[in-house]
């Protein structure tokens, strides 16, 4: 058996571990259709949460229950590129215009690669309706996925927004889902960009219980004849944080120590696959996002790195020189670049496992 494990960015892990249950009313929504409150989803939470998983597994349930699925990440232009696949998914439906050549045509059977001949642009909202209604007419309908939307243009966002608030108005078979940071999209919802959106179900997805990750990394390593004691499935487990990131991360080098152990994974085994998970979170997450960061908002953490659990602004005020209003606002970035997270009245504390160790290791300056 190979390797279950992916640490990759959105790839799906052998286990949504602690996930049970998130998409029920997704899938409930795909059964009755327009205007289920589950076909308008949003999911935050920190980075390496598992956010991108989420989607796909959104959309692999989409699939499975016989819906087109457009799959996006709101870099500029995105509404754009859904209006192209809305024609593409539309031509293969439909009887297409003359002188189209399919060229290629997706697994699931909906997405198409054509070569057309000129055309008139279409309006995006009509272009959707009518690929709508020939879902509808299957017993079918769409769902958009759109990943990162801290990063959308606003007026993308409001546009797609809007017509999809149409679609659902006129009972067509659409479905939405978003991923992005906590803080950032509380700002798109506040904002009034896309009001429509704060009617949408908003799950903030959180680390797994440890017990959780305890019985699937027993349960996987089992299903596989490989033995990892109860004692060490639990350091394993605890070094996790519950993080998906990290599991992926852990299972991945536990799996390699297996590989190589005769009968069973001992404790070293299982050190060295906890030290290589963390340095790999550190290289991938940890200073890939500190990459983006100002001295400024390196002094910021630096000074939260000195608590041992959240931190005041206050205490961060006075480490740092930093004016009040100064706080507020180097607090304000780190909250929207997914760093920190609020952590009670006046307190805050880090979003990404490992970050307050890898800041103490390396200290400013």
């Amino acid at each position: 058996m190979e390797n279950p494990f992916r640490p990759t960015a959105g790839a799906a892990p052998p286990d949504l571990v602690g996930r049970g249950g998130v998409l029920d009313e997704f899938a409930y929504g795909l059964r009755i259709g327009s205007g289920a409150p589950g076909l308008l989803t949003i999911f935050t939470g920190a980075r390496g949460i598992g956010k991108t998983v989420m989607l796909g597994a959104a959309e692999d349930l989409a699939i499975a229950s016989g819906w087109a699925v457009i799959s996006e990440t709101a870099t500029g232009g995105f509404l754009g590129r859904i209006g192209e696949a809305m024609r593409r998914l539309t031509d293969e439906l439909g009887d297409g215009p003359a002188g189209r050549r399919v060229t290629a045509v997706s697994v699931a059977g909906f997405a198409v690669t054509t070569q057309l001949a000129p055309e008139e642009q279409v309006d995006w909202r009509v272009r959707g309706a009518a690929l709508l209604r020939l879902l509808a007419q299957q017993g079918t309908g769409l769902v958009i996925t759109v990943d990162e939307i801290h990063a959308a243009d606003r007026t993308e966002l409001s546009q797609l927004a809007a017509d999809v608030q149409h679609f659902i108005r006129d009972g067509l078979p659409i479905g939405l889902i978003f991923a992005g940071l906590p803080a950032a999209v509380s700002d798109l919802l506040n904002e009034g960009v896309a009001t429509f959106l704060r009617r949408a179900d908003r799950i903030d997805l959180h680390a797994a219980s440890i017990a959780e990750v305890e019985r699937s990394f027993t349960e996987t390593f089992q299903r596989a004849g490989k033995a990892l004691g109860p004692d060490l499935a639990r350091t394993a487990s605890e070094a996790t944080g519950g993080y998906p990131f990290l599991i992926q991360l852990v299972g991945y080098y536990l799996w390699q120590e297996a590989e190589k152990a005769p009968v069973s994974l001992g404790a070293a085994a299982v050190d060295r696959a906890i030290t290589a998970a963390r340095r790999r979170n550190e290289r991938v997450v940890i200073e890939a996002a500190l990459s983006t960061t100002s001295g400024r908002d390196r002094d910021f953490l630096h000074a939260m790195a000195e608590d041992p659990g959240a931190s005041s602004t206050l205490d961060i005020g006075r480490r740092t020189g930093m004016r009040p209003n100064a706080v507020g606002n180097y607090r304000t970035r780190l909250l929207d670049a997914g760093l920190i997270e609020p952590a009670g009245h006046g307190l805050v504390g880090f979003a990404i496992p490992g970050l307050r160790e890898y800041l103490a290791r390396n200290p400013a300056g």
